[in-house]
């Protein structure tokens, strides 16, 4: 299942809106995408959501649609 993350690159400081990132990324569950991302990454993760359906096809037309990959 492909999950849109949104997330702050530094755990310390206050999540603002516009220092919010995002990625995309193939996982089997929400669980699984945050242990995955807490292993492999310093980010305070906001939001892990599923993408299908009309959203992944708005998803998919932006320029910035890249989906991340991690070691497993």
């Amino acid at each position: 299942m492909l999950f849109k993350v949104t997330y702050q690159e530094n755990k310390f400081e206050v999540p603002t809106r516009e220092t919010t990132q995002s990625l995309y990324m193939k996982a089997e569950s929400v669980v699984e995408a945050r242990r995955i991302l807490d292993e492999h990454t310093p980010y305070n993760i906001e939001f892990v959501q599923p993408v299908e359906g009309k959203h992944l096809e708005y998803e998919q037309n932006s320029p910035n649609f890249q989906i991340t990959e991690f070691p497993q």
